[in-house]
């Protein structure tokens, strides 16, 4: 592709400049990624701008610059000459769509869905996955098949990685592309330039307000998705406290599909409800109610949030096109996901989950629900992550203390911030109701790793517990370090130990 070609809707008389027939290769965010024939591609970041890494783009082999003037100097563009510099105006919000060209525009070629929300993204991302044919997922846990995935660095990947990723994807011969959308990626115009038909909203609830500021901010962002160019359907959970808003903000002939747990309907879309939801040592089972028709589901997941999440998988289904009972069919094929509510152990040891739940609403769904499979004590290992929005912190030691009859409170990812000062914010919101003094139930073990053995050692065989904040994650992050840990492994470690 030559610089005309990818440029020529985004920079103005491009075709009779003296570069506009060079060719390249590749395009490039990092300048050490560069090799000759690529572009090198310099955002305004909020703390540096890539060109101060010109030069090195330059030695690597870059033909050619994209940048945004924001916030440089002519200087630096005139020092650097050698090679084409081409300015671009709000090139962060324009990257997606001319990243798409360079890659042929692969998401239109895909039947591609976004799932956006505070909760429930992965775990629905992850099973839409297994169960469409010739499917895959870009989000948390990676991309590329469900079995199989590649490592991402961010949920939402920036939007020319996006492209990248969706061109590989349609190489492989997929046909499907489930992607989680997160706030920053819908904020920062990640997935600009892709091709969306169906958007979810699995629900939305505090979180990330040390980015967006306000609960409105964050609501404002979660909307962006339904800006998505191709959009066809679009998937609610109308017992959500948003679906009002977000339904009044889906534009005019783009279908409407519902689900609900609590037997909410409305007129203006298809309505899909779950009802006689039972919790077993099993998982879950439930009736499904959809255009007159009951089926009973039974799947091997814990928690009522998960009949959410089998909901809406469904729906989705149902809005692409998938006969009702082929759907109904594929439920049976869910299984569940690596940290997410995931169950560990066996018959001789207390029911054991660990969950990625960092999020007041979270955490309260999943301590709520292990509460209906717990027939003794409920334990809960849980602490905040550093750098992120303090108000958070006490609601969810509020929430540990009303659920859990045990509540160790410990490290996850303080990162630059003392860790006990995140412990001391947790502990505002785990007084005894009437009474200033912290409930007599909770405990505070800094080192996670002590935490949960000590939880292991003691609990009863009937008891539960849950180890939750960090799910699939292995690492734990303190002062810019990813020191090598997992819950998962922690606990069968403890576990090995235990049953000598």
């Amino acid at each position: 592709m030559t610089l005309k070609e990818l440029l020529k809707d985004w920079v103005t008389n491009i075709e009779v400049s003296e570069y506009a027939d060079n060719s390249i290769i590749g395009l490039a965010l990092d300048s050490r990624d560069i090799i000759k024939g690529y572009v090198f591609i310099a955002l305004a970041g909020s703390k540096q701008h890539g060109m101060a890494y010109i030069d090195q783009a330059i030695n690597n082999g870059a033909c050619a610059i994209i940048y945004d003037p924001a916030g440089i100097e002519s200087t630096l563009v005139e020092d650097s000459s050698q090679i084409p510099m081409i300015a671009i105006n709000g090139l962060a919000v324009k990257l997606g769509h001319i990243a798409a060209r360079f890659y042929g525009n692969p998401s239109e070629l895909m039947t591609v869905i976004g799932i956006t929300g505070t909760n429930g993204k992965t775990s629905c991302s992850q099973f839409l996955s297994q169960i469409l044919d010739d499917s895959s997922v870009i989000g948390t846990l990676g991309w590329g098949e469900w079995s199989n995935l590649q490592k991402t660095i961010n949920t939402t990947p920036d939007a020319l990685e996006m492209q990248r990723i969706l061109a590989e994807l349609l190489k492989a011969n997929k046909k499907a592309v489930a992607i989680e959308v997160s706030s920053h990626g819908l904020d920062q115009g990640r997935i600009n330039g892709v091709a969306i038909k169906g958007a979810i909203y699995t629900n939305i609830s505090r979180d990330h307000l040390d980015y967006h500021g306000t609960m409105d901010a964050y609501i404002q962002a979660k909307l962006l998705l339904l800006k998505s160019v191709g959009l066809a359907f679009v998937v609610v959970n109308l017992d959500d406290v948003f679906s009002d808003q977000i339904v009044a903000a889906v534009p005019e002939k783009v279908e409407i599909w519902g689900f609900s747990v609590k037997g909410k309907t409305r007129s203006n879309c298809t309505n899909i409800i779950a009802e006689n939801i039972l919790t077993t040592d099993n998982g879950i089972e439930f009736e499904l109610y959809c255009h007159g028709n009951k089926h009973r589901i039974k799947a091997p997941l814990y928690g009522h949030f998960n009949v959410e999440n089998i909901l809406t998988v469904f729906t989705t289904m149902l809005a692409m096109g998938v006969a009702e009972a082929e759907a109904i069919k594929r439920l049976e094929f869910i299984r569940p996901i690596p940290g997410r509510m995931e169950r560990l152990g066996d018959e001789r040891s207390p029911l054991i989950f660990v969950d990625y739940a960092h999020t007041p609403d979270a955490l309260d769904k999943v301590l709520s629900s292990i509460k209906k499979h717990c027939t003794q004590a409920l334990w809960v290992v849980f602490g905040c992550g550093g750098n992120r929005d303090k108000g958070k912190r006490s609601q969810m030691g509020q929430i540990a203390t009303q659920w859990a009859d045990h509540v160790i409170i410990t490290d996850d990812n303080p990162r630059y911030e003392n860790a006990l000062d995140i412990v001391n914010d947790i502990l505002k919101g785990c007084q005894d109701i009437g009474n200033s003094t912290i409930s007599r139930n909770v405990e505070v073990i800094q080192d996670r790793a002590l935490a949960i053995q000590s939880v292991l050692a003691r609990a009863a065989a009937k008891d539960c517990i849950v180890v939750a904040g960090k799910g699939h994650e292995l690492y734990q992050e303190v002062n810019g370090v990813r020191l090598n840990f997992s819950d998962s492994q922690v606990i069968s470690d403890a576990l090995t130990a235990r049953n000598r």
